[in-house]
């Protein structure tokens, strides 16, 4: 279990961005970007290479300043008061350096010294990083050795170490093999459920959807969409892929479908047909009775809903800056 954190005053939302903007020379990196992410939460901040995401999340991390627009964590300016900031977030980059010749354990005692930890309640934070992040059995390691999973571990654990509010995560599972990625998800979702509030950013789609509450979308600085995967959908025109399995010849079953406008057959292999429709789940109930109402006699319906990949495809446009 997480050690449980000082009582929480602040009962609004955690992080919050307010019109952030930040030029650098002619280019608008950040244009105008809000949004709020409450307590205990996973926000997944999703966006092509050079889309804002790191600059928005560096200036909130206090390690840079917006060309106007606000930054808060827990109310607290991280313009204006950056230190209070910084005592209540983690950050974890997309890279980090390390000392040459220093072990894990090493490393993490020195960012707990340089956050201000001394004697017992150090000793017990580098213990419970250790311990959560499964380094324990290689505090003696110089972190060379270590694999590129093991060192996203050790960077989660520096961030971890005082023990903060709010992560914020930039592409951590990048180049991570499928089981790391696993274990990262894992303790995500294990700090999000001890009130930990989480930012994170990264170009596997499939994984934020499995972990995040809700999402951003950012392209060209711009924030297109937010809100929870399923809200986004819905304001999207929805596209279902649909595979019937029917008794006989596919005949009858391919004119049927061909009368619907919003339907568009894809392919047709033995008793298989694949085609995709235009709509909601009472779109799918109104095509299922049309086609027994035709005496289509289907032994299999499918279809599957739009991923976030698909949600990111349809509403961004593949624009850099």
């Amino acid at each position: 279990m997480i050690p449980e954190s000082p009582a929480l005053s602040w009962d609004g939302p955690v992080i919050e961005l307010q019109n952030l903007c930040r030029n650098f020379g002619e280019t608008r990196a950040v244009d105008h970007v809000s949004f709020t992410v409450p307590r205990g939460s996973v926000f997944g901040y999703i966006g092509p290479n050079g889309a804002g995401k790191t600059t928005s999340m560096r200036i909130l991390a206090t390690l840079g300043l917006p060309t106007s627009g606000e930054a808060l964590v827990e109310g607290l300016s991280a313009i204006n008061d950056p230190e209070r900031v910084r005592s209540r977030l983690g950050f974890m980059p997309d890279s980090f350096g390390t000392y040459a010749d220093t072990n894990c354990a090493e490393y993490l005692d020195f960012f707990a010294r340089a956050q201000g930890l001394i004697g017992r309640e150090r000793t017990r934070r580098l213990r419970w990083v250790m311990d959560f992040t499964g380094l324990r059995g290689l505090a003696n390691k110089p972190i060379r050795g270590l694999s590129k999973g093991m060192r996203q571990r050790l960077c989660l654990g520096r961030a971890l170490v005082h023990d903060p509010a709010v992560l914020i995560l930039d592409e951590p599972a990048a180049g991570l093999d499928p089981r790391a990625r696993i274990d990262l998800r894992r303790i995500i979702r294990s700090l999000a459920a001890e009130n930990k509030t989480i930012l994170i950013s990264s170009h596997i789609l499939t994984e934020l959807s499995e972990m995040c509450d809700r999402v951003g979308i950012i392209e060209q600085g711009k924030l297109l969409a937010t809100g929870t995967f399923e809200e986004i959908r819905g304001t999207l025109k929805q596209n279902r892929e649909i595979v019937i399995r029917v008794a006989g010849e596919t005949d009858d079953a391919m004119r049927s479908l061909q009368s619907f406008e919003d339907v568009e057959v894809l392919s047709s292999e033995g008793h298989k047909i694949h085609f995709t429709i235009h709509g909601g789940d009472q779109r799918q109930m109104d095509l299922l009775r049309s086609l027994i109402g035709a005496g289509i006699e289907l032994l299999e319906y499918s279809s599957r809903d739009d991923s976030l990949e698909d949600v990111f495809l349809q509403i961004t446009e593949g624009r850099v800056q």
